[in-house]
């Protein structure tokens, strides 16, 4: 089932199963919130059974570009394009989320970013990632980080 994400009203749904569900919540509000107001698009998300494809394309370019390998459990995703830009979102039940924005005109802007939900620790598999802290009004405090996708996906 399809959830549009809904941030002036902060819900849990999906998210249950997080040790930080809270705070994860909030983070992915946050991303809502930003989305709306940048480009008027309605955030939604879809249970991670339901999103293999997109979860299997951002699990592929982490492999690829850095070697690394998620521990935590999938638990939503999202995938859609805004101004020429794929942007694709997986919340784990860790708490941590990673977004993929890749822009599909040769030549642009390519990365993955980490948001770190408040109250959890760094994951090991990113443990070489420096985190910076962002204050949220839905999230609380956002630890982030992201690197440059070189290759094609």
């Amino acid at each position: 089932m399809t959830y549009a994400v809904d941030f002036t009203t902060v819900s849990t749904v999906g998210l249950e199963s997080s040790p930080v569900t809270d705070a994860l919540a909030g983070l992915r509000a946050n991303e809502a919130r930003y989305f709306k107001n940048k480009y008027d698009h309605v955030f939604t998300v879809e249970p991670a059974d339901k999103a293999a494809s997109i979860i299997d394309w951002v699990h592929g370019i982490l492999a690829d570009e850095r070697g690394i390998v998620i521990a935590s459990r999938p638990l939503e995703a999202t995938e859609f394009e805004v101004e020429g830009i794929r942007m694709a979102y997986v919340f784990y039940e860790s708490g941590l989320s990673i977004n993929v924005m890749y822009t599909l005109a040769d030549g642009g802007k390519r990365a993955v970013g980490f948001k770190l939900s408040d109250g959890m620790d760094i994951p090991s598999e990113l443990s070489a990632f420096k985190f910076a802290r962002q204050k949220s009004k839905l999230a609380g405090t956002i630890r982030g980080s992201y690197f440059v996708i070189k290759n094609a996906h």
